[in-house]
């Protein structure tokens, strides 16, 4: 197995005022050539955005695009005709395909958003843009793994790639092993909260760990821990 460790605290990072946004990998103006992307997963931005303000119209194409709300309401609006709310609990993805215009704004007056938006490559290029939104029952993920985002699975959002999108929400102690879903693909967990021991790893809030060339991962909290992975081809 092979590993790759990103601390929290080497992200990348830009204050904008209105928008504290943290990168995972080169973003903006952040660039770091040893943190471009791991296989298909090229962003992965930890923001908090201040409230009523946000991202205004924008274009995107051939990019599969996560938002996962950790705190707030975005709202959001777009050229495919979608307007939509997305809350603690629920889960955006668009494939911008051939091309998409949107916007994503805080729309609590008073509360700061606290969102993950994460980029992948796609699998197909130029094809028909989609919207998909689902709500979490974190209940699904309470010593458990929850699978968010998929191609093939019932019950997951479609995503235009072989990648898989996780949760769970494991007690302190609980130990459990990740599967890994696709033959050549690699899972980067990230650490929402807690502490986790990962394939041998003493990992912390918001720290990151990128592991291939392995069928399984094992884990355990060392807190209760909530983590997020993202398993993705790695060629």
């Amino acid at each position: 197995m092979k590993t790759i460790i990103h601390k929290s605290e080497t992200r990348g990072g830009a204050d904008h005022g209105w928008l504290k946004a943290t990168h995972s990998f080169s973003f903006a103006r952040y660039y770091d050539p040893n943190r471009l992307q791991f296989g298909a997963l090229r962003v992965l931005n930890d923001d908090l955005v201040a409230p009523q303000m946000g991202f205004g119209t924008h274009p995107h194409d051939n990019m599969e695009i996560v938002s996962i709300v950790l705190n707030g309401t975005i709202r959001h609006k777009d050229s495919m005709g979608n307007v939509a709310e997305i809350k603690k609990e629920e889960v955006q993805i668009m494939s911008a395909g051939t091309g998409v215009e949107h916007s994503e704004f805080n729309a609590d007056k008073s509360e700061t958003l606290n969102l993950l938006q994460i980029w992948v490559m796609p699998k197909e290029h130029n094809i028909k843009p989609r919207y998909g939104q689902v709500t979490l029952n974190r209940v699904d993920r309470e010593n458990k793994i929850q699978t968010i985002v998929a191609p093939d699975k019932q019950g997951a959002m479609w995503i235009n790639q072989d990648a898989y999108f996780s949760r769970a929400a494991f007690s302190k102690d609980f130990e459990s092993i990740y599967t890994i879903n696709k033959s050549g693909n690699g899972v980067y967990v990230f650490l929402i909260e807690g502490k986790a021991t990962i394939a041998g790893n003493m990992l912390e809030k918001r720290d990151g760990i990128g592991m291939w060339e392995t069928d399984k991962i094992e884990i355990k909290a060392d807190s209760d821990t909530e983590l997020l992975f993202i398993e993705v081809p790695m060629q």
